[in-house]
């Protein structure tokens, strides 16, 4: 699993793959629709694409004489499930420093009890 999601990572990194993604949770699409924003070759583009594969991102399948280009929305469970982890984690840790900062604060207004007789 950690292989998978430093791979997914890693391939997230790059802006012009991260874009890419954006565009593929739109809708399918083909390698030439991809290339078409970007200012780099057709070559280039296969090359994220090939990334955004290997990271388990993207699949590709045939339809007649086209190949789409398909985002595997599963992938972002996995990354999902990653992030929600250290979340709750550091939710944990702001609610026990505001325990710790609600009692100093108690502690401050409290009247002082060593001088009362």
């Amino acid at each position: 699993m950690d292989d998978q999601l430093n791979r997914v990572f890693s391939a997230l990194a790059d802006p012009i793959r991260r874009d890419m993604v954006a565009r593929l949770a739109v809708a399918d699409a083909g390698v030439n629709e991809l290339a078409e924003p970007y200012d780099v070759s057709l070559q280039a583009v296969s090359k994220h694409l090939k990334v955004l594969e290997e990271a388990g991102l993207v699949s590709r399948t045939r339809q007649a004489q086209r190949r789409p280009v398909h985002l595997e929305a599963e992938v972002f469970d996995l990354m999902t499930k990653w992030i929600e982890r250290y979340r709750r984690q550091a939710e944990e840790r702001y609610r026990r420093l505001d325990d710790v900062l609600a009692e100093m604060d108690a502690d401050q207004t409290r009247p002082d009890e060593r001088g009362a007789s």
